[in-house]
């Protein structure tokens, strides 16, 4: 199957299987400072009420002083900010695991994200080979808030692109 020239244009040329070595690690251009809007959303979303995302005035007299970004709203920002680099040619999600929350985010806080190619494997179809990355967020203050693998099956730039 060739894609059309149309279509080409909507996916990065060098996010293909044959792109990634093992042991890259990219850099990922992007941040995004955490607002209000992610903790509040995602919380009511999912029914999270632990008073660490919701009570300002409780959280106040801990070691934290303020309201917990909720982890899920922070794992969700930094694979969004790693897959245009790495997941923009996907053909399927294989797999989340290795998951960690490493450091408390608070509203305010800019998160930035790094991925590692820790594998890569012929897949069962001669169009995708799979890439197992290792995915990390920093806040501003370079502390790891984040850490977790993620497998992909990655379309093969010679099954997809013409010439």
């Amino acid at each position: 199957m060739k894609l059309s020239p149309d279509m080409q244009k909507l996916t990065g040329n060098d996010t293909y299987f044959e792109d990634f070595e093992e042991g890259q690690v990219i850099r990922h251009a992007r941040g995004k400072t955490i607002e209000n809007l992610e903790n509040v959303l995602f919380t009511n979303l999912t029914m999270n009420t632990a008073q660490g995302h919701f009570n300002e005035h409780a959280m106040a007299g801990t070691p934290f002083g303020q309201r917990l970004s909720y982890g899920g709203a922070n794992f969700s920002v930094v694979m969004g900010l790693a897959s245009q680099d790495t997941c923009e040619n996907a053909i399927a999600e294989l797999g989340l695991d290795n998951i960690r929350l490493k450091n408390p985010v608070f509203h305010g806080d800019t998160v930035y994200a790094y991925s590692q190619v820790l594998e890569k494997k012929n897949a069962d179809r001669d169009d995708a080979g799979e890439v197992r990355f290792k995915h990390w967020g920093v806040n501003q203050d370079d502390k790891v808030v984040f850490e977790g693998e993620r497998r992909v099956l990655i379309k093969r730039k010679s099954h997809w692109l013409d010439g």
